[in-house]
């Protein structure tokens, strides 16, 4: 059995937004008439290790798990200026990815750093995605974490149209193909599309661009409950950022899956993380 078999329970719920086949909407939730922002820093937590730690040292047992969530808390960063870092919102993106559509981390962003608080130019989240009869998908994850949704998506669009340039894309074939583990279902096929060999066109072809966005809502902030007021506010806020991602042009040049998750202070959520986070250090 694989470790990527298990994973905590579900905590984030899918809106049912009928906003566009390349958008999703993502939830925390509303527990006494508040929106749940400790519960969903404990829900990043129980996905840390698979965040920060390579599959070979996922093996957890009572005798050590501790000591793996020390080590998977220390990696992520140790900086006591939290206010600004986006982990939150890659471990979240993670989480999302690994639930909903059951793909596999084959390169943990953590890798690359050399200090725990590190600023990685790199994809946020390298996964792949294996359905019977197609070939491999490769999901490269991009996530912001903002307080002002057009900051967030402004960021976004950058981001990916800088890492859509040749050589950054080479530059990552070169890192990300030696970290691919050898256990991953259908190996060869994943690691094929990283030799020096391959065309980027490969790659590209067989590339889903995950844009996770995490901000503040004011759906979020004003609601007591899941209701249908709720979803129809965040529907309006979710339209918001699929328009600015389609005039971009990204989506007539990629496979683009935009990931919505409204939060009611980012500022509170980044806080609780932190508070966890430092608890495990």
């Amino acid at each position: 059995m694989s470790v990527y078999d298990q994973k905590p329970d579900r905590f984030l719920a899918k809106l049912p937004l009928a906003v566009g086949e390349n958008v999703e909407v993502y939830c925390a939730g509303f527990q006494l008439e508040k929106w749940r922002c400790k519960e969903l820093a404990f829900h990043l937590v129980e996905w840390l290790p698979e965040y920060a730690l390579p599959e070979d040292e996922l093996r957890m047992h009572h005798g050590n798990i501790l000591v793996k969530l020390n080590q998977a808390a220390i990696r992520v960063y140790t900086s006591p200026k939290y206010k600004k870092r986006g982990e939150a919102g890659e471990i979240a993106l993670h989480a999302i990815c690994r639930d909903y559509f059951g793909t596999i981390p084959i390169s943990p962003r953590v890798f690359y750093k050399s200090a725990s608080n590190d600023v990685v130019k790199a994809f946020d989240m390298v996964h792949v995605r294996l359905i019977d009869g197609h070939s491999p998908q490769i999901w490269l994850g991009e996530s912001k974490l903002y307080a002002k949704a057009s900051d967030a998506v402004s960021d976004a669009i950058a981001s990916v149209k800088a890492h859509l340039d040749a050589g950054f894309l080479e530059s990552q074939k070169v890192l990300l193909g030696p970290q691919i583990p050898k256990t991953t279902p259908r190996y060869d096929e994943i690691v094929d599309l990283f030799k020096k060999s391959a065309s980027l066109d490969d790659l590209l072809s067989n590339a889903v661009f995950v844009i996770g966005i995490g901000c503040n809502s004011a759906a979020a902030l004003a609601s007591k409950l899941s209701d249908p007021e709720y979803v129809e506010k965040v529907k309006g806020e979710a339209i918001y950022l699929v328009n600015r991602l389609n005039d971009s042009g990204l989506p007539k040049k990629i496979k683009v899956l935009l990931i919505y998750m409204p939060l009611a202070t980012k500022a509170a959520l980044v806080s609780a993380f932190d508070a966890r986070l430092k608890g495990l250090q």
